[in-house]
């Protein structure tokens, strides 16, 4: 979040921020109310040394045998008491009215993020891997397609189970997405990332420290409960990203700066409502509810943090380097950033099935598969992530950063569609081999049920 001070000084930047992110608040009732609040903290303070002065004044005018005096010095101290009592209730009101308003309050962009309204106004900075494309078919299968002809990918039976944006990974599918775990989590283990097992539950303090809450509530799976306010710090919610349980792992502490950089990875399925992504994506696997990744988060020193920044976009980018799979890197405008963001490259892989006009010349499309954001102090602010410089000296707020390394459905996708062949087999890309026992080539299995032996048939 933004500080106090930083809004009642710098009043046309978070205005321009506001206005850049498309985030509509009252930037006017937010420093109005806090006037107030300063102004009834003052009020209070002279209150409370007057009523100070005052009852000193009453021992001293006994003693002195002046009980007109003395009287009225009691009389006076009562009323100062009833007053304070009255500017601080509201001046408590306005605290949390002012707490409240600042967490609707997005980061700052970073000077260097381009101006734009929307995702049309984004930025490609480069493309990687298309100088040696492989040979694809000559009409590449879509993997929705694909999957359920070789039978690793289950979507009817998913639905059956869970209910539309789920599915089953079955077989070669299941080993597919087992071995991209391990691999990404071997190759960001050799990049220094010390691993966490994550708490899949998390409260809505973690929540609200990472910034999904208040704003995004609606994509958010509650255990229980329904999605209306207010939350309890102690409600429990699906985790969206192991981002939210990894940053908040040093929530409310205070780090040396011989700890940073700190440099933590975590496998995780994580669960999305996608509340506002209604009609898009409704086939396959590229939006679902359910999805593994692995996320990387790191803390470092303010002054190291875009050097950082630029460390992680390559480590996301090594998986797809190793996996051969061509991609490009994209920097959001300041309206695709993010609420929390105060700058982001997004790393879209490239799957040559569903030609959208999306694709490069080769047709296809693009699927994001990591956003690399750092955050500055926005989220360490919200959890309250602090390091001191020096032993001795005061502690101050650090930055945060994360990166997917990376969301694997969509990687699946890309090998489906890119490794595929023309008989409909799929090569596994060389680096995944030895983790799928050596196997080269994904050929299916055969359907079990009724429905494998023709409509109507019995087995």
């Amino acid at each position: 979040m933004l500080s106090r001070q930083f809004v009642r000084e710098n009043p046309e930047t978070v205005r321009a921020a506001l206005d850049n992110k498309g985030v509509d608040v009252d930037l006017d009732r937010v420093l109005e109310t806090d006037e107030e609040w300063r102004s009834l903290k003052s009020r209070g303070d002279d209150l409370r040394h007057e009523r100070n002065e005052v009852s000193r004044s009453i021992g001293q005018l006994k003693q002195e045998g002046d009980e007109t005096a003395a009287q009225e010095a009691i009389e006076r101290s009562s009323e100062l008491k009833t007053e304070l009592q009255d500017v601080e209730a509201r001046a408590d009101e306005l605290e949390a009215e002012l707490e409240s308003a600042l967490l609707t309050l997005p980061g700052i962009p970073h000077e260097s993020v381009p101006i734009g309204a929307d995702e049309s106004e984004n930025v490609e900075r480069r493309r990687e891997g298309f100088d040696d494309l492989r040979e694809v078919p000559g009409e590449v299968v879509p993997h929705y397609d694909l999957g359920e002809e070789l039978d690793i990918l289950d979507f009817e039976r998913g639905a059956k189970v869970s209910g539309g944006g789920f599915y089953f990974a079955k077989g070669d599918g299941a080993r597919l997405e087992h071995a991209l775990v391990q691999f990404m989590l071997d190759v960001h283990r050799e990049q220094g990332y010390v691993d966490v097992f994550p708490p899949l539950p998390v409260n809505s303090a973690s929540m609200r420290g990472t910034g999904q809450f208040p704003k995004f509530t609606e994509d958010a799976y509650r255990i229980e409960g329904s999605n209306e306010e207010p939350y309890d710090d102690d409600d429990l919610w699906l985790l969206p990203t192991a981002e939210v349980p990894v940053t908040n792992l040093h929530r409310d502490e205070i780090l040396l700066d011989d700890d940073l950089p700190l440099k933590y990875q975590a496998y995780s399925p994580n669960f999305r409502q996608e509340a506002g992504e209604h009609g898009t994506e409704t086939r396959g696997i590229v939006r679902v509810h359910q999805f593994n990744k692995v996320e990387m988060v790191n803390f470092v020193r303010p002054e190291d943090s875009y050097d950082r920044f630029e460390g992680l976009v390559d480590e996301a980018e090594e998986v797809l380097r190793r996996l051969e799979l061509p991609y490009r890197i994209l920097e959001m405008c300041t309206g695709d950033l993010g609420f929390t963001q105060s700058k982001k490259y997004d790393i879209e892989v490239w799957a040559p099935a569903d030609d959208m006009d999306e694709g490069p010349d080769e047709g296809g499309r693009w699927l994001e598969v990591s956003s690399v954001s750092n955050f500055e102090d926005f989220q360490a602010r919200r959890a309250g992530i602090q390091y001191r410089p020096e032993r001795h000296e005061s502690a101050e707020y650090l930055h945060t950063l994360n990166g997917s390394g990376v969301a694997i459905p969509r990687v699946v996708v890309a090998i489906l569609e890119y490794y595929q062949n023309e008989d409909g087999t799929v090569d596994v890309p060389e680096a995944l081999q030895p983790y799928m026992g050596d196997q080269t080539v994904i050929e299916g299995h055969e359907p079990v049920g009724e429905r494998a032996v023709g409509s109507g048939d019995k087995a």
